[in-house]
């Protein structure tokens, strides 16, 4: 008998194992079957009888039966410690469909359990990135970029070959009409003098009270020898002058001879002055009432001298275009010379080498204040009180007086060029 349950139960554990979860549970819910009777053994019935006694060590079907149910319990809570069930997951295409407008757009961060996952959200990142730099980035805006961009192409537009810059100067004294015309002669200068420079009625005679001042004459030359004169009138007990040539850059505000731009004789001791320097030139100075001749020489002047300024409309206002820093410096006249005449005796030759351009007869004078006027006369011939004899193998001058009109020649004006003003 104790073989034969032990038989028994052997089977059952083996019938346990090989049965699914499934089968247990439903082995629970219908109690198993004895296995019937052979009949053939005539001592079934004594070796397997209905024992009901709870000492002798076997079980009832319905304690076999709980056993069993309570196996399987247990085998499922093992299972539960073992291996908690995994979380719920969104499937991949509800997070690729499109957000509705109620929802938010802002992207959840997606846990990656595997590749697929890590790679449906990696195209959502620059997005997100880009977007998030946009908003924050408040001081850049569209209307800077464009800006800046069309800033750049004024730029690239300024630097084009067909834009061309000129630099212009205003031109602060310009001839006026009325100070000379082609049926005047030559005589001083109503615009080209200083303002406490006093001309006469005739515009020969010139004074000064107030320290010194310069005036020029309205005509001057730039090839060929000139002569002409100039009486000192009145000189006074502090009564100077400085007499000479002078360009049309030469300061008005200063004696002939304070700068590179004119050159000048002066009464003190007979001295030449250039450059504000004085050197040694005649035996003694002039005083009042002698008479100073002023000769030039510029043979073949004109091919030495400076272009003329191009003047040009600008608001309504005359301006000069700069000098093209290109442009050849100043030339060298070969062969020219100043000399100054006392009385109709050469004083010798007084500057050498002069630069081309332009000469026009000037005069300077000065007094203390509350002193009479320092008067000087111009003479431009061709009636000269001391018209020398013999230069000495110079060419021998002509008078200023027949020096023609030539205006002021205007290169550009008004995008017309070569037109004169009168």
């Amino acid at each position: 008998m104790d073989n034969l349950r032990t038989y028994r139960d052997e089977d059952d554990e083996e019938d346990e194992q090989s049965k699914p979860t499934t089968a247990a549970a439903i082995s629970t819910a219908e109690p198993i079957e004895p296995p019937e009777p052979t009949t053939d053994d005539p001592d079934t019935d004594t070796l397997n009888p209905p024992s009901t006694d709870p000492q002798n060590g076997s079980k009832t079907e319905t304690e076999a039966s709980e056993s069993l149910s309570e196996s399987i319990k247990s085998q499922e809570i093992d299972n539960d410690d073992d291996d908690p069930p995994p979380k719920k997951q969104k499937q991949l295409s509800s997070l690729t469909a499109a957000p509705s407008p109620d929802q938010d757009q802002t992207p959840l961060p997606l846990p990656i359990s595997n590749g697929s996952a890590a790679t449906a959200a990696a195209p959502t990142a620059p997005n997100s990135k880009k977007s998030k730099k946009k908003n924050n980035n408040v001081w850049v805006t569209k209307s800077t970029r464009k800006g800046k961009k069309k800033s750049k192409a004024n730029n690239n537009n300024h630097n084009a070959p067909g834009d061309d810059t000129v630099f212009i100067t205003p031109v602060t004294r310009f001839p006026d009409k009325t100070d000379d015309t082609p049926d005047m002669t030559i005589c001083l200068s109503k615009v080209y003098k200083a303002e406490k420079v006093e001309v006469s009625e005739d515009r020969m005679s010139a004074g000064s009270a107030k320290g010194y001042r310069m005036v020029r004459a309205t005509r001057g030359v730039a090839e060929g020898a000139w002569y002409f004169e100039i009486k000192v009138v009145n000189l006074g007990e502090s009564g100077h002058t400085r007499l000479g040539w002078s360009t049309e850059k030469g300061d008005l505000q200063a004696p002939v001879g304070y700068d590179g731009n004119s050159f000048g004789y002066r009464d003190i001791d007979g001295s030449k002055v250039h450059k504000a320097l004085r050197e040694k030139y005649g035996e003694e100075g002039y005083k009042e009432g002698d008479v100073i001749g002023f000769y030039i020489n510029l043979p073949d002047g004109g091919s030495y001298a400076p272009k003329p300024p191009h003047l040009v409309w600008y608001k309504g206002q005359r301006y000069a275009c700069a000098p093209d820093a290109k442009e050849d410096p100043p030339k060298v006249v070969p062969g020219s010379e100043i000399s100054f005449f006392k009385n109709g005796v050469c004083q010798g030759v007084a500057f050498k080498d002069l630069y081309g351009g332009r000469y026009y007869p000037a005069a300077s004078m000065y007094t203390l204040p509350h002193q009479p006027n320092c008067v000087v006369k111009f003479n431009f011939g061709p009636d000269f009180e001391f018209f020398p004899e013999d230069f000495d193998g110079r060419p021998v001058p002509l008078p200023m007086v027949e020096v023609p009109y030539h205006g002021f020649e205007n290169r550009v004006e008004n995008v017309v060029s070569d037109e004169k003003k009168q």
